[in-house]
């Protein structure tokens, strides 16, 4: 929940125009300025996202989004389940799933968060959390498994400063993907798997170059467009 009209044109306007070639990026923005978005990413490589969506198609939802309206706005990709809905708002693991669902009918790419905070990371927990809350969204069977993007984000590394180590990132990664192959070798194969805890220009490279950590779900550093495009080449130089 940042920004105004005139800081999303300035961030927008630098990525469209120095975006490197060879890297699939979208921003996600708060729902008031997906239009303003929409307009700016026109005929440019980027893709537009939203921070979140309703589980539910259509109806008597006063101030919910649907999956439906956001894909009128032009969105390809919706976030679900980032560990802030899920602590502020009390969001279930099986509503997560609904959410994830109602994005796959519509047509969107739900970009489902999973993560540990720093008590069950000490309590050994992490394996055991990440596989609780993908759960239900694995139970939505292999067809629309195999269309998500799955992000890990370590509740205790976002906003933080800290960023889990490369071999503490990729053995979370590596248990996500054994429970991809659970549901069917094509998902195991298919699905991104984002790194999402504080992912910034002196860490984006060594993480992008580990075994199964696919991209970044990036927070902070986006609304700085030189570190953004610096994690972005990051990735282009994976």
């Amino acid at each position: 929940m940042h920004g105004r009209r005139d800081m999303a044109a300035a961030l927008l306007s630098a990525l469209t125009s120095r975006l490197p070639d060879g890297v699939d990026v979208a921003v996600c923005v708060p729902f008031p300025y997906l239009d303003q978005a929409r307009a700016a990413l026109a005929g440019t490589a980027l893709h537009l996202g939203a921070q979140d969506v309703s589980e539910c198609d259509d109806g008597a939802f006063t101030g919910e989004v649907s999956a439906g309206m956001l894909l009128d706005m032009g969105c390809r990709y919706v976030i679900v389940g980032h560990s802030e809905r899920r602590a502020r708002h009390g969001e279930s693991s099986r509503r997560v799933a609904d959410k994830a669902a109602s994005a796959l009918r519509a047509g969107l790419t739900p970009i489902v968060c999973v993560g540990e905070t720093q008590e069950q990371r000490l309590a050994g927990k992490t394996e055991a959390v990440v596989a609780e809350q993908l759960l239900p969204v694995l139970a939505l069977g292999a067809e629309r498994v195999e269309r998500l993007v799955i992000a890990y984000e370590p509740v205790w590394a976002i906003g933080t400063g800290l960023s889990a180590t490369v071999e503490e990132a990729v053995e979370v990664h590596v248990a996500i993907r054994k429970a991809l192959d659970g549901v069917s070798r094509a998902a195991a194969d298919r699905v991104q798997i984002l790194y999402g805890g504080s992912v910034k220009p002196e860490t984006a490279l060594a993480l992008f170059s580990a075994d199964d950590i696919d991209g970044g779900l990036v927070g902070g550093a986006a609304l700085d467009p030189e570190a953004f495009l610096a994690i972005c080449k990051a990735a282009v130089a994976v």
